[in-house]
């Protein structure tokens, strides 16, 4: 199998209310494998909506502030699970299709939220990949990940793996990804904005694999529907209010090729973006330029990665 059908669904999340956002997954992404994927790639956080108050509302960073404190606690008590019942539609959707669903989402583990990119796949369990390390204002929220959730799926096509934000710019998480052989390569993001489509492309060009990087369209507006969804609460949307922009995440998503050149690309709205990818081009990319391979220096250059969960309570 050398043609791949692909799609990103850059669409608004539901923000908060999970279980609403997962029946809107579930029905845009049953659309983009209707249109032929065989691959769907969703953003950052897609479940429960990116959490856009840590940059834009003012004081949300401060000491108890009570916006923080009730928006932290919605998410905790909307976040996925292990084993969360909720998600079977995309399980089912995955194995009656035999389609791969790439999907971001707010996941509770014991009393800590982590932001986890979840590859559903047919026939298997899903795939974890947890953000090693949220960016700035995320640490408020989201624990850090460990390696045990670096890896990737093995398609009848080839492999599919996923890195979340700014874990693109981490070189070594990169080069443990490009060991383990990807084909596909899912890059989440809230936005693609310009140094993201960078490291996106970059990421393409290194590793020898296609990228999808897949964006978010987010609104004040949004925030405010996805609260009231989850049960609303006054302090919450106090803090919300105090947003100044309206528009809050722009999509911009776009898929490339190992070459690093764009296929296609999405604008600021809702979309699905389609591109058939011709696989054979990530051996042709592999004669001048293979960064696990014949360009790098094992005799120099050693990369341990502990794969070991690490709960740090043993009983």
């Amino acid at each position: 199998m050398t043609k791949l059908q692909v799609a990103i669904v850059q669409a608004a999340p539901v923000p908060i209310a999970v279980g609403d956002g997962i029946d809107k997954a579930v029905r845009l992404a049953r659309e983009a494998i209707g249109g032929g994927a065989k691959l769907v790639a969703f953003g950052e956080t897609f479940l429960g909506g990116y959490p856009l108050w840590l940059d834009e509302a003012p004081g949300a960073a401060l000491w108890d502030h009570p916006g923080t404190r009730a928006l932290h606690r919605s998410l905790l008590e909307q976040a996925v699970v292990a084993n969360d019942e909720r998600l079977l539609p995309l399980q089912e959707l995955c194995d009656e299709s035999g389609a791969v669903i790439s999907i971001g989402a707010h996941e509770r583990v014991r009393q800590s939220l982590y932001n986890n990119q979840m590859t559903f796949r047919p026939g298997l369990p899903v795939l974890d990949h947890r953000k090693l390390v949220p960016t700035h204002g995320e640490r408020l929220i989201w624990m850090r990940g460990d390696g045990s959730t670096l890896g990737v799926h093995q398609a009848e096509w080839g492999s599919v793996g996923s890195l979340i934000c700014w874990e693109h710019w981490m070189p070594l998480a990169r080069a443990a990804m490009h060991n383990l052989g990807e084909s596909v390569h899912v890059a989440a993001w809230p936005t693609v904005r310009e140094q993201y489509a960078i490291a996106s492309r970059h990421y393409a060009m290194e590793g020898r694999c296609f990228v999808l990087a897949a964006g978010l369209v987010q609104a004040k507006d949004d925030l405010f529907d996805g609260l009231e969804r989850a049960g609303g609460n006054g302090e919450a949307r106090a803090l919300i209010e105090a947003i100044s922009s309206d528009t809050l995440n722009r999509g911009g998503s776009l898929i490339a090729a190992p070459d690093a050149r764009i296929i296609a690309q999405a604008g600021e709205g809702e979309e699905s973006l389609f591109a058939e990818l011709d696989l054979d081009e990530i051996g042709h990319g592999l004669a001048s330029l293979d960064t696990d391979g014949h360009y790098s220096r094992p005799d120099v250059f050693e990369l341990n990665v502990d794969r070991r969960a690490k709960d740090g309570v043993r009983w």
